[in-house]
């Protein structure tokens, strides 16, 4: 029996990577449509991400997923950016456009893209957190042609700096729940599997039926914050269909292919449950 040998090689950095999804989903679409290629996962240190770059563009490696930390530092090391990527300010993934090292943000349709059945429900819009996950989150929201959208943060100076960046309101973290929004989107790790799991990061006042509430979190599939706004007959809306949709972007890209969502969203979620 022969060893294979993938013509292409593709992968994800980030550290720590933990246990990374984008390996099960990337490898499956690769066999689905008989590509011969592979997905490694790559932790690579903070201090450590010049050298992966300068590998990246000495060996035969066709495309790169980028995570946390580096969706900002990579930036350095690129020749161009996608138009999202730039909107976004930030980088997830990397792939070859002749000699060209081109950054893209398929967060920003991570975002979005699950929200399209929704859209005539959705005129007002609030994003928790200011991270890079926030800034894809208003950049998908800006796209779908949500009228209202306003950005509420711990830090309250981060949150008036993104809002004025992205021309937004800011709301100051104590009033978050003041207003009632169609949308809310937690874009922060409150709630994440681990020491924050039990941590809510939206008051639930003026949540209720016809509200829809979208946890960027997927490590639970179904968070406090899903679990609080389902208990108010709210429709919700779980991380892994961001983390499911941002990645079948970057198959897309990478392969010209698109995969069929069901088969890989029923994928993950065997994975998780």
């Amino acid at each position: 029996m022969g060893v294979f040998i993938p013509k292409k090689l593709f992968g994800i950095i980030g550290y720590p990577l933990g246990h990374s999804l984008s390996p099960l989903l990337h490898n499956w679409g690769f066999s689905q449509c008989g590509l011969e290629a592979v997905y490694m996962a790559w932790p690579v240190e903070p201090e450590k991400v010049t050298d992966f770059m300068k590998g990246f563009g000495s060996l035969p490696i066709s495309g790169v997923s980028v995570t946390i930390p580096h969706k900002l530092s990579v930036r350095e090391y690129i020749n161009h950016e996608t138009g999202r990527a730039k909107a976004a300010g930030a980088v997830n993934t990397l792939f070859w456009d002749g000699d060209q090292i081109v950054g893209d943000n398929t967060d920003v349709a991570g975002c979005s893209e699950p929200l399209r059945p929704y859209l005539d429900q959705i005129e007002s819009a609030l994003v928790i957190g200011a991270g890079g996950a926030a800034r894809a989150a208003i950049c998908g929201l800006k796209e779908l042609g949500v009228k209202k959208i306003a950005i509420s943060n711990r830090s309250s100076e981060k949150a008036r700096d993104l809002a004025a960046e992205f021309k937004i309101s800011s709301i100051d973290w104590d009033n978050r729940a003041v207003h009632g929004y169609d949308l809310i989107i937690n874009s922060t790790p409150l709630g994440m599997s681990g020491d924050k799991e039990s941590i809510n990061p939206m008051i639930m006042d003026k949540i209720g039926v016809n509200t829809i509430v979208y946890d960027l979190v997927y490590n639970p599939l179904e968070t406090v914050l899903l679990k609080e706004a389902k208990k108010k007959g709210a429709t919700t809306i779980s991380g892994l269909e961001m983390f499911l949709h941002q990645g079948l972007e970057q198959f897309r890209i990478w392969t010209g292919h698109d995969l069929d969502p069901d088969k890989a969203r029923k994928l993950l979620l065997e994975k998780l449950t």
